[in-house]
């Protein structure tokens, strides 16, 4: 069964506190400049990770990102089903180079210039459920024997003994995490599968500053004695606060694609999925800030047309309340910057919207205010799939 829309927007308004949730390659927060001021970002890669882990936890299944495939299947058939160590590395490099993906050999960690015979890295990173690596290793164990008697992989060139149709219909696998988020695999013909969720990065609706943090660890026995005078260590570290705008949109057509119309895994994975984006937050330098917030509000918004971002309601920096704070104003930015889309564009096309949220006044162009994020979901999968069919998830 077909959805009955084609999109469900997702729009949250957040305020974290002092905090680096995603950080550059010199550990500097992340900026953009938007609207000519300068805003804190969030990178949707980073957003999408922890989004991701969630979703994973929520319908009990895992996917597996890697380019040491084979070093994961070693240690299964070294730890779990007591392989020799030596023939278990043997095995897992000879997984790891029996498929079209070309690979390198890793580097000795205590000499750089040597290579480590079986310990195989293939150059794209595969991406499959996280059971494949044990059907990888049922796949070894069913060719052992040749695998006793076959050569290390010992360079690129070497070929290996497993049958490469048989691992690239392992590597072609899929469930609902990658039927979701998709996967780009090119070396593997029919590998890739094309994502049914965009994710936006997320950035402050105001201007941001960034603020450098210097910190000084004390040493223990240093304070005790009092002989000397200093920390232990010093240094400084950057973080900014703000309120976030997120957006994200699932193509509900996409989806059930990629199931073969299977309504009740459409329903699941959307249900999964909104609840993952509201609840999600990235998790660096978690220890030291706890920025550990829920969103002010969340929009949903099904439609039948085409997905519409209002990041663009913040284009203007919005302004601190007279009694100071961002999220307030965001608020009502975004309610009237939505009142204006639906004017200019229409409504013909929105099935349905709502909100939830902190707020407890109503926001015009929003929809419908729910007092739970449960029940606003619960709305917009009524709208967008129906009511829930007979052994499909309520």
């Amino acid at each position: 069964m077909l959805p009955l829309a084609r999109f469900i927007d997702i729009h949250v308004l957040q305020s974290v506190p002092f905090a680096n949730l995603n950080r550059d390659d010199t550990n500097s927060v992340k900026t953009v400049q938007y609207g000519n001021a300068l805003r804190t970002r969030v990178s949707s890669q980073s957003w999408k990770r922890a989004v991701r882990a969630v979703f994973e936890d929520r319908i009990g299944e895992a996917a597996l990102r890697t380019r040491r495939i084979g070093e994961r299947v070693t240690r299964t058939l070294a730890e779990d089903r007591g392989w020799p160590e030596d023939l278990a590395q043997r095995a897992g490099g000879h997984v790891a180079a029996a498929s079209s993906i070309k690979f390198e050999l890793a580097k000795d960690p205590a000499d750089q210039k040597e290579v480590v015979a079986n310990r195989v890295l293939t150059n794209a990173m595969v991406y499959v459920p996280a059971v494949a690596v044990a059907e990888l290793a049922d796949l070894a164990e069913e060719h052992r024997e040749k695998l006793e008697k076959a050569k290390d992989i010992k360079k690129s060139s070497d070929k290996s003994v497993l049958p490469k149709d048989r691992v690239e219909t392992v590597l072609r696998s899929r469930n609902g995490v990658i039927n979701l988020f998709g996967r780009m695999l090119a070396e593997v013909d029919n590998a890739g599968v094309d994502g049914a969720v965009q994710v936006a990065h997320a950035l402050t609706t105001h201007e941001t500053d960034v603020e450098l943090d210097y910190f000084a660890a004390v040493d223990d026995i240093t304070a005790a004695w009092g002989d000397v005078s200093g920390s232990g260590h010093m240094g400084h570290a950057e973080f900014s606060s703000g309120t976030f705008y997120r957006y994200a949109t699932i193509d509900l057509r996409d989806l059930a694609a990629n199931f073969g119309d299977d309504h009740s895994a459409v329903r699941d994975l959307t249900d999964s999925f909104l609840s993952a984006f509201i609840l999600s937050l990235p998790q660096a330098k978690k220890n030291s800030t706890a920025p550990h917030t829920i969103p002010d509000l969340v929009h949903l918004s099904v439609r039948a047309d085409r997905p519409v971002s209002y990041a663009a309601a913040f284009e203007s920096p919005v302004p601190a309340a007279r009694e100071g704070g961002f999220a307030s104003p965001s608020r009502e930015a975004l309610a009237e910057y939505a009142q204006a889309v639906n004017t200019l564009m229409g409504t013909s096309h929105v099935l349905a919207s709502g909100w939830a949220g902190l707020e407890a006044k109503g926001l015009d162009g929003l929809g419908e205010r729910h007092d739970s994020f449960d029940g606003l979901i619960a709305m917009a999968m009524d709208s967008a799939l129906g009511q829930p069919q007979t052994g499909d998830a309520a």
